[in-house]
């Protein structure tokens, strides 16, 4: 009904102008009637209930960008890393067509309801969310120095020299050598001492054809354990998973940077949401106002025909109504920007379609919403919950790690190093009787006798866990620059680290301090802001009902009447502000004392990113 009459005025004021054209009382250019219907009312539909969206980062988020079937993978990985084909992002691939499409809906939601839809949806949080994610990566690689090392060797060698004597193998033609190795060694750092232990087994087999060669073909096995553990300077109490600590605390404070990064995406959406009822109210009132214009243009071009009026007050309405209709057009502009804003910050895009669907707000300001503040209860608060803080907390501790590890550089090397190993030999004597008295060979049969320690591999892996022949070596080394100079600078810079994060800790706190009670400052003034436009409102009404009685019967001029009218357009504006102002308020309080996400229910705390892997718990 009000589109119909607001139409009907339309329609009449352009009757008026064209009956004032035709007598030539009064040459006017008609008003081209506003566009009160359009894209600006939506047909909203209502989504179902929303529950809230999962805010924490557990370690395990980043598992799946972790592949631990890579050993399973490994054909595949390779066939990668040799393709020939040029990879391209999917999200380079955009065709004209796609960039054309939009969701046709529009989707009423409750402030509530677009907060969370847009933490699941929105690109940017998305990304910040991949901070912590990818930090937790950092953990497990400092973990990672204490992943055992396996180590494997193969390899044959030969090698045929040319001779020039038969003494060397009996014929002429070329010395022959042949050597094969199989070695195997496991080496790791220990997260309990920060020494280092390994253990080698390696295999040697020789061949050759010389004649002086005593065992041949030879095998030596051997067996080392060794071990390299420093005992003053990068060594103390759990120092060794020192790193892994830093790392941890490097961690949290990016759990604490996206919790900050949370608290002002949920007021974002909260200011863009009340952005978008702000043009609406701002667009009601610009359009009764135009409404409010067209009837007193009616009623003037009705009053100049029959000559109970100048003419001058029909110009002065028609101008007062060309500003109105201005004030419409900007107002309409202003509603568009905000809800584009809005639909791209929430991001509700069912369909996948390049632009996703329009967002109607569904809650209203409640300036009569009783407000109590407790200004120490507030403070409080704000220690305990404001991201910012606790990121800054963490900072503090991180900083003292780094003062404990620089404590530890100044210290002298003081290592000791220790090795116990184990080796045998077995093969067999080959026979030479060309050099000797018959019948006095040194071997009886064609395969040749067995030397002391002759024998097959089998043999020699037999007498190497004998024990009988070994080695050891134990050494005690020193080392400490004269000046220290080097670690010395790096322990200092560590503790000016440490003092500036203390420092800049408090001035956090105090500008915490600063921002809080400003927020519950502005919170009661724009409270009473409210109530007093709210007057302000209800008398410019009243002011402008009585100046429309006085004016119908003679008593008023258009002049008077349009100044009323501006008056009370005026207070209905300042109003809506004042009213948005409020509600926004209440976001700026509730963001800086931290507590913003639990206004909506939504769960976020840091998430321990403390892990043992077997390898690193000895």
């Amino acid at each position: 009904m009000l589109t119909i009459s607001l139409l009907m005025l339309a329609a009449s004021i352009g009757f008026a102008q064209d009956q004032l054209n035709v007598t030539g009382s009064l040459p006017t250019t008609p008003l081209p009637p506003p566009d009160l219907t359009g894209p600006i009312q939506m047909r909203s539909v209502p989504v179902g209930p929303q529950e809230p969206p999962p805010a924490n980062v557990p370690p395990s988020a980043s598992n799946q960008f972790e592949h631990h079937d890579d050993l399973l993978n490994l054909p595949r990985i390779f066939a990668h890393q040799w393709s020939l084909t040029n990879e391209i992002a999917p999200d380079n691939l955009i065709s004209e067509r796609y960039m054309r499409s939009e969701t046709p809906t529009a989707r009423g939601l409750t402030l509530k309801e677009a907060i969370y839809i847009a933490m699941q949806n929105n690109p940017s949080l998305k990304a910040a969310e991949l901070d912590p994610v990818a930090s937790m990566e950092t953990v497990r690689e400092a973990n990672g120095s204490f992943d055992p090392n396996l180590t494997a060797q193969g390899d044959v060698e030969k090698s045929v020299v040319p001779v020039t004597s038969p003494l060397q193998t009996g014929a002429g033609g070329g010395a022959v050598q042949k050597f094969y190795d199989w070695n195997f060694g496991l080496n790791k750092v220990s997260a309990i001492t920060n020494g280092t232990w390994g253990v080698t087994f390696n295999n040697d087999r020789s061949l050759s054809n010389s004649l002086f060669a005593g065992v041949n073909p030879s095998y030596t096995p051997s067996l080392a354990l060794s071990l390299s553990q420093p005992l003053l300077q990068s060594f103390g109490w759990e120092f060794a998973t020192i790193n892994v600590r830093i790392a941890e605390s490097g961690q949290k404070q990016a759990q604490w940077t996206y919790g900050q990064a949370l608290q002002d995406f949920v007021q974002k959406i909260g200011g863009d949401y009340w952005n978008v009822v702000l043009a609406e109210e701002n667009l009601e009132v610009a359009r009764a106002a135009l409404t409010f214009n067209i009837d007193l243009v009616r009623q003037n071009a009705i009053s100049v025909k029959v000559g109970t009026l100048a003419p001058i007050n029909l110009q002065e309405a028609q101008s007062a109504a060309a500003t109105a209709e201005a004030n419409v057009y900007t107002a309409e502009a202003n509603l568009k920007n905000s809800r584009v804003q809005l639909r791209q910050d929430v991001m509700l895009n069912p369909y996948g379609t390049f632009l996703p669907e329009q967002i109607q707000p569904l809650t209203r300001t409640n300036p009569k919403e009783q407000i109590v503040i407790d200004e120490e209860r507030a403070l409080e608060l704000a220690v305990q919950y404001l991201p910012s803080l606790g990121n800054m907390r963490e900072a503090i501790r991180d900083a003292l790690l780094q003062v404990k590890y620089s404590e530890n550089q100044v210290l002298p090397q003081l290592n000791l190093g220790a090795q116990f190993g184990l080796t045998a030999v077995a093969g067999y004597t080959p026979c030479v009787t060309k050099f000797i008295t018959p019948g006095q060979g040194n071997c009886d049969d064609k395969a040749g006798a067995r030397a002391p320690l002759g024998g097959i591999y089998g043999d020699a892996l037999d007498r190497l866990w004998g024990f009988s022949y070994y080695n050891y070596a134990a050494v005690l080394s020193f080392q400490m620059p004269l000046d220290n100079a080097i670690p010395r600078a790096a322990l200092a810079q560590a503790r000016i680290q440490y003092e500036q994060q203390r420092v800049q800790y408090r001035a956090a706190l105090s500008q915490a301090v600063v921002n809080v009670e400003s927020a519950i400052s502005n919170l009661y003034a724009d409270y009473k802001r409210a109530a007093a436009t709210a007057s302000a409102t209800y008398y410019a009404r009243q002011a402008l009902h009585d100046e429309q009685v006085m004016f119908r019967v003679g008593m008023a001029t258009t002049h008077d009447l349009l100044q009323f009218q501006e008056e009370e357009v005026s207070a209905e504006g300042d109003q809506v502000q004042a009213e948005v102002d409020l509600e926004n308020a209440k976001l700026a309080l509730a963001h800086n004392d931290g507590t913003i996400l639990q206004a909506f229910n939504i769960n976020w705390e840091v998430q321990n990113p403390h892990e043992v892997p077997w390898y690193a718990a000895f």
